[in-house]
Parts: C-alpha cells; structure tokens; sequence
C-alpha cells in the first residue's frame, strides 16, 4: 500500500529528501529501505521486458542496468498505452549552476528515450523561483541561469515538436495557478512540515513552493497543449529524491479531480570519492561538468575518483576489485553502453587481473566523448532556438 505523506519518515537512519542526501554515518543510501520507507516498488525484468516489446526498441541502458529502479504507477500506466491510451511525460531542473554535471544529465537522457521510445509529448519544468529561495539567488541570476540550462537540457537532443520547456517565473499563472490552489487547499502546514521537514526558521516561500512543483503533472496546467484532455496520465521520470512531492500529489490528486501521475525513479549518480550519496554541484571535485575539458576530466578521474582496487599490484592480482565501492566502474555501468564490454571488465577487473589504471583510463575514454559530443550540440543551441522551445504554442507532432 502507498504511504501516504509523512508517513515513517524522520524515523530512518538514512535521509532522502529533495535537498539532503545522507545515510547515517556517510555509508551508502539502503535503496531497498529506501523503497519500502517511500512506499514505491521495484522495477523488475517483466517490466522491462514489457516496455522492450511495447515500445519495439532495446530498453535503454539505465533501465536494464537498474538506474531507474523503482516506481509508482508505472503497469497502470503501461496498460493504458497497451489500450491506446496516450499520455504524457514531465520532468524538471532546478537551475542553481551555472552548467550541468553528469549527474544532472540522466534524467533528460533517459527522458528523451522514452520520448522517442512512445512517441509522447513532454514538458519540462525549470524551477527558477524555487533556487531562487533554497539557495539565496536573485529572481534575476536564477532567471539567467534556467535559460542557460535550458540550454545544455535542448543539447540532449528532445524534439521541438513534442516539448514544451517552461520557467516558473515566466509561466505561473492562469489554470496552471488555478490547479496550484487548488493542491495548496488539499495539504495542511502540519502534513507539509511532515512531508518536507520544514521549521521554523524556512521561510514561508518554501513552505508554498510544493504545489508549484506538483501540478505540471496534471494536463489542464497547459490549456495550449492538452485543452480539454484533463484524464490524459503522466508518468515522471526523476530521482528517487524528489518522491515526497509526488506522494503529496499522489494523495491529492483524486481529491482534485484528477488522475495519479506514475513515476519512474533512479538511484543517485555518486560523487567521485564514493557512493555515500549523490554527485554535488557545491563541491566540483565531486563531478564531472559538462563543460570540463578533456585534461580536467583526465585530472579529475585519475586524483579523485575512489578506487576498490587493492593497495599493490601484488595484492591486486591475488584479491582483485572491490566493485561495491569500485567508482570508475559505476561511472562505466552508467555511461559504457557495450553490455559485454561491462561484463568483461566486470570478471577481469574483480578479479585482479584488470588493473584500475586501465579501468580509469577506459573511463576517462568514455566520458570524454559524451562531454565533447555534449559540447558540440549545445554550441549549436542559439537563443532562438530556447524561445522556441518555450514560447506557449501547441506542439504540432505531439503523438506522432
């Protein structure tokens, strides 16, 4: 049974929420406790193996390697698309940095997978007002920042034509403030100080901020785009961190008049010196950015990244890795999409006899090319094209 808000947590050992990451004494996030805590289920072969054949295209490379791990809703919303029924995605940024990390990129490239992979319209939410009051910025710089953001989001390559990209700032108001009322009606101070852990001393902005993030997952928030289809579902692909706004959404949205939105949630892209939470934009030797050149990602790699290699060659060779805690090969699950080449590096290297030198340099290999390949397609995103893609227009190919 879903949990409904507020419910277990502040009990745990291990804290998850949209703005700290932590497990108790700086050990790895317990995803299994974290799914029951949260209430959402895992992701499990059948499933992959449904979308596999719904949708005729090899599962993307983050749902077969159990990235995205856990969901809500997701069979239900399966077996709708199985009946013809459309729906719709939506997935957001908060734009607090000046570029985007790795870790940052996973939802939108695997968003554009499921774009392409069911042909469905998306919208994209860039929460300017809320860095505006988490991380004491201007309305002005955070403004800046969401369209340089959007900037790196249109670089991963999503179809004009199906994609609507929005900022807070610019968008809020009309049905979409409507349906924010409407939610904010729904939650109590008490239910939201239990969902968020909010005290005293937040101010009352991020006290109000829950709402603005839970209503792009209902279709009447975008009359332009979905006027008069208030039943279509939506499905939000996101980090397992930003559930507690969806189970707020979940409990409300029946109350409102409107469908659940399901989501699909991925674990943590881990910083560089170890899985004890995710990659942060506060530290930049935690993360590679998508604007680091070939030498600061080498750098970075061969300084900071935590190996679970042995501590000599010899050792190495009789032990081999520690995958567990192994950073170059989690980076390399992610990012390496050659399923026999992460096999093979998986049996040589646990077994010493793979150094971790050659895996770092495998990795810095890889990521160079996805940064480089990044950086070209954002060089190629002008102004013009950012107004495009978020001018308040139907999408002419939006289910085709």
């Amino acid at each position: 049974m879903e949990k409904r808000e507020g419910e277990g947590e502040g009990e745990e050992e291990q804290v998850v929420n949209p703005w700290t990451v932590s497990a108790k004494g700086g050990g790895k996030i317990d995803y299994d406790k974290l799914i029951d805590q949260f209430g959402c289920q895992r992701i499990d072969q059948s499933l992959v193996d449904r979308i596999h054949r719904l949708t005729s295209r090899a599962p993307h490379v983050f749902l077969r390697r159990g990235v995205f791990f856990a969901h809500r809703d997701l069979s239900e919303i399966l077996d709708a698309y199985e009946r013809g029924e459309k729906f719709y995605l939506y997935t957001g940024r908060g734009p607090s940095s000046e570029a985007l990390h790795l870790g940052h990129l996973i939802p939108f490239m695997f968003t554009k997978y499921l774009q392409e992979a069911f042909k469905v319209p998306l919208v994209i939410q860039l929460t300017d007002d809320e860095k505006c009051m988490w991380k004491n910025l201007t309305v002005e710089e955070s403004q800046r920042l969401a369209r340089e953001n959007a900037k790196d989001i249109i670089a991963c390559g999503f179809d004009v034509t199906r994609t609507f990209i929005f900022s807070d700032f610019d968008y809020v108001g009309g049905a979409f403030y409507k349906n924010m009322v409407k939610v904010g009606k729904c939650v109590t101070y008490n239910k939201v100080v239990g969902i968020f852990g909010f005290t005293g001393e937040d101010n009352i902005g991020k006290v109000s901020f829950p709402p603005v993030q839970a209503v792009p997952s209902f279709p009447s928030s975008f009359p332009h785009l979905f006027g008069g289809q208030d039943n279509l579902r939506c499905l939000i692909p996101c980090a397992i961190d930003q559930d507690p706004y969806f189970r707020m959404t979940r409990d409300v949205a029946p109350r409102i008049g409107y469908q659940k939105p399901a989501l699909i949630e991925s674990s943590f892209f881990p910083a560089m010196q170890g899985e004890t939470g995710k990659m942060s934009a506060s530290d930049p030797n935690s993360a590679i950015y998508v604007t680091d050149s070939a030498k600061e990602i080498k750098n970075k790699i061969n300084r900071y990244a935590f190996s679970g290699g042995q501590d000599s060659i010899e050792k190495h060779r009789e032990l081999g890795a520690n995958l567990e805690v192994d950073i170059p090969f989690k980076y390399l699950s992610f990012f390496l999409d050659d399923d026999a080449k992460l096999e093979e590096i998986r049996k040589e290297y646990g077994a010493g006899r793979m150094l971790t030198g050659e895996v770092k340099q495998l990795l810095i290999q890889v990521l160079t090319e996805l940064v480089e390949r990044h950086c070209r397609a954002r060089a190629a995103v002008t102004d013009e094209m950012v107004d495009a893609f978020m001018a308040v227009r139907p999408l002419p190919n939006m289910f085709n």
